[in-house]
């Protein structure tokens, strides 16, 4: 049986931390589409097609993956898409609780789907996206925390702004 998986998130922008969960969950499932949420309500530094340009770039390498921008509820694009599994990452305690609730309405919408979890590597626990966007706003290095195409694009928009 072949089964397929979705990594969803908003990826503003993908992050090593990213990088690592997908890498991971292409290892555990026959296809992992990297599904980027539209989710205008955040305000994203960057578009929605920048955002899967970026991760396109940063995850060239990956053979069993598919890189797509999705709107609307994340169980609805994976019942379309015959994605079985939604991944996500838990970082820290403090995720439990939103994922934990997450998890059990996506179960409420649908039996179709299931969720799964994955830790990060140690060393990437701390990163996030808005951590790395605020780094990048103050002039930081974000060297070790963002693929090369995404710091060139971060401090490509930081010098804009």
């Amino acid at each position: 049986m072949t089964v397929s998986a979705m990594y969803p998130g908003t990826f503003d922008p993908i992050t090593l931390g990213h990088v690592d969960l997908t890498r991971r969950a292409c290892r555990l499932f026959d296809r992992v589409v990297v599904a980027i949420a539209a989710n205008p309500g955040k305000e994203p530094m960057f578009t929605l097609e920048e955002r899967v340009a970026l991760a396109e770039g940063a995850l060239k390498d990956i053979g069993n993956i598919e890189i797509t921008g999705y709107d609307g509820l994340t169980v609805d694009f994976a019942r379309e898409n015959d994605l079985q599994v939604i991944v996500r990452g838990l970082r820290a305690i403090s995720d439990f609780e939103y994922e934990f609730q997450l998890a059990n309405m996506n179960r409420h919408l649908t039996d179709e789907v299931e969720t799964a979890f994955l830790t990060p590597t140690e060393k990437y626990t701390y990163i996030s996206s808005s951590l790395v966007r605020e780094v990048a706003t103050l002039g930081g290095d974000i060297s070790e925390f963002v693929p090369k195409n995404v710091k060139k694009a971060l401090m490509d928009r930081c010098k804009s702004s």
